[in-house]
């Protein structure tokens, strides 16, 4: 019996993967562990109220006769933290409950723990080669090192308890109502904005919402999947510059682009505070999904423009 316990269940990512397993006839039982009561959930899914996430949270009824656990709940990258230590919050939750959870639900007997990482891990940028799950670690910031952290913790659990460990890295995720730089960036077309971003040569990978969800479906129970790390995109890369354009086909709007040459653009980001932003949307990050696709046989279900038009669907009138 496939059981599952999804966290973050009421995010992004989670929500959809919910949405998803209620569809799959292999998965007989979708427990979701939210921190407070007052949310409605379809009667084939279990609530399970566990308050905070860190080392002291009690996970014993959430994990009972549970087969598999994707973990997406995390502090997520802010932009700004307001935290004394920002480094010690993300750990303390990152690392520090995820290793919690992670050791409960083996001993609980849970089969297989997914771990959403991040892409972050690898570094915040490419040049010359895109990123593979065999590079070096480079995390750049606070959240890509408490990641970072949770998956060698992960990895020597593995080894201690014999539970299966997956790990997923996602670059930017998007779909309808996409957080973020993403989200921003629709409205703002939606709206007409002129954007000074029609001189960007960079290339950047993206990850369909629905791309991610099936290839995390595909890791809870895939046999090859056990105790690997994968990346994962649509396999097909983009400047920010054509990405705009055909974010603004998708919305049948056309791109309203100034072509700002991304030198001038970085340094006037630096001067305001930016300089972060300005990396995202004028760097490069590729990441190469070869090993994804061999080792399991998967490839992503939706073109980068199918998913953009999904996108494009969820934006508000």
């Amino acid at each position: 019996m496939n059981k599952t316990l999804i966290t973050g269940a009421t995010g992004f990512v989670g929500g959809a993967v919910v949405r998803r397993l209620l569809t799959e006839h292999e998965f007989h039982g979708v427990t979701v562990a939210v921190r407070k009561d007052g949310l409605h959930w379809p009667e084939k899914v279990t609530q399970q109220i566990v308050g905070g996430l860190d080392a002291f949270t009690d996970w014993s009824s959430a994990v009972r006769g549970i087969s598999a656990v994707l973990h997406c709940a995390a502090r997520a990258h802010l932009m700004v933290d307001t935290s004394e230590s920002p480094v010690d919050e993300f750990r303390r939750i990152n690392v520090q409950g995820t290793l919690n959870l992670a050791r409960q639900a083996a001993v609980s007997g849970a089969r297989r723990f997914l771990f959403i990482s991040s892409i972050g891990v690898n570094g915040a940028e490419t040049f010359q080669q895109p990123f593979t799950d065999r590079d070096q670690a480079a995390p750049h910031s606070p959240y890509a090192v408490s990641k970072y952290e949770a998956e060698l913790g992960l990895r020597a659990l593995a080894a201690e308890t014999g539970m299966e460990v997956v790990i997923i890295r996602p670059p930017l995720v998007y779909g309808p109502q996409a957080p973020g730089n993403f989200g921003s960036l629709m409205r703002w077309l939606q709206r007409g904005v002129p954007l000074p971003l029609g001189a960007i040569h960079n290339q950047r990978s993206l990850v369909a919402l629905d791309n991610l969800v099936d290839l995390i479906v595909t890791c809870l129970t895939h046999p090859a999947a056990a105790n690997q790390t994968f990346l994962v995109s649509d396999g097909e890369d983009v400047s920010t510059t054509e990405l705009l354009r055909r974010m603004g086909k998708a919305m049948n709007r056309p791109a309203r682009l100034v072509p700002v040459p991304a030198g001038l653009l970085t340094q006037v980001a630096a001067l305001v505070g930016k300089r972060d932003m300005a990396q995202r949307l004028c760097g490069s990050l590729q990441v190469d999904i070869q090993k994804t696709r061999q080792l399991l046989g998967w490839k992503p279900p939706l073109s980068l423009d199918q998913g953009l038009k999904k996108a494009a669907e969820g934006l508000a009138p």
